[in-house]
């Protein structure tokens, strides 16, 4: 099989969107956005044994190729539209690329996201997502809008995926079933956009956890000229790894772990029952924990009660680090 047979076996002619007017099979796709709009890009590029073990199955890692560039959409509050697929791929397996390829047709179809082009080539297990997406004019979730005396909140559970990955790395020990359910978090995050959808109108600012919740709160602090009083014990994560491991490795884990791909956002204190509602609404659990400051520095405690600081080895994860 040549590459363009696989362009025309696997990807071309595979979704319908009345917004694309070319899509996969000339030299540029070409899409027309909606009059009003704004349009929101980002890009996101996985490499094996940096972000993915070799021996993923293709399926878990189709849909976290598409997933974590869904994930940057819903952190703007924005409707994922479009997408454009480049793979470095050793072979062209057809078994593989079948399963690869059914799976992330599946995520694109259950978010709307229609695959409009990319690249192939031969190389080593690596792949780069181009996605855009569409909000109302001026309504995006940025980093630089939140204000002092806003509430900071998180959804989900945060923590599971880097205990799911230490576990693997064999640098901690978990219960079988309690390292499984983990298991899941990290291979096949689900993307918040519902939620970052539905507090478009009522957050100041957004950020999807990647890298770490306080690395990542940290951006908003940057951008925003702000500070941050974080309550640890109130970071919502599964019960069972506060009881599986020592509380300074599951704290480590929750608070700098990434791999996340929950939203945490900051919204007005008269806010909360619209939150709350918000949340309802899209179905997404939602936890309040912490405050914007005007210190212009993160701080974490161990509880609103309990302001004994705590020092982290790490903030989250550094490609340069």
């Amino acid at each position: 099989m040549t590459e363009f047979d696989f362009i025309r076996k696997y990807l071309q002619n595979r979704q319908q969107d009345h917004q694309v007017v070319l899509g996969i099979g000339d030299d540029a796709a070409i899409v027309r956005p909606q009059a009003g709009y704004d349009l929101c890009f980002s890009s996101d590029m996985l490499l094996k044994n940096r972000h993915f073990f070799e021996d993923v199955e293709p399926e878990d890692l189709a849909w976290k190729v598409l997933a974590v560039n869904i994930s940057d959409m819903a952190a703007m509050g924005a409707k994922p539209k479009w997408a454009l697929l480049s793979a470095g791929l050793p072979e062209l397996d057809k078994d593989w690329l079948s399963r690869f390829c059914n799976s992330l047709f599946d995520l694109a179809q259950r978010f709307g996201v229609t695959l409009i082009g990319g690249d192939t080539t031969r190389g080593d297990l690596v792949f780069n997502v181009t996605i855009a997406g569409e909000l109302p004019q001026g309504q995006a979730l940025r980093r630089d809008a939140a204000k002092a005396g806003d509430d900071i909140w998180v959804s989900g559970k945060i923590g599971l995926a880097a205990s799911a990955l230490n576990y693997l790395l064999k640098r901690c020990d978990l219960p079988f079933e309690v390292f499984r359910r983990c298991e899941a978090e990290l291979l096949r995050p689900m993307p918040r956009v519902a939620l970052g959808r539905a507090i478009l109108n009522v957050a100041h600012a957004a950020q999807d956890v990647s890298d770490g919740l306080a690395q990542d709160i940290g951006h908003i602090l940057t951008a925003s000229n702000v500070g941050a009083e974080i309550w640890a014990d109130e970071v919502p994560t599964l019960p069972s790894l506060k009881t599986a491991l020592p509380r300074e490795q599951w704290l480590q884990y929750t608070l700098a772990g990434g791999d996340d791909y929950e939203l945490v956002f900051t919204a007005p204190q008269h806010c909360r029952e619209a939150l709350l509602e918000a949340a309802q609404k899209s179905n997404t659990p939602i936890t309040r924990i912490g405050r914007i400051t005007d210190a212009c520095r993160l701080k974490v405690v161990n509880s609103v009660s309990d302001g004994m600081e705590i020092a982290l080895t790490s903030l989250g994860f550094d490609h340069f680090g």
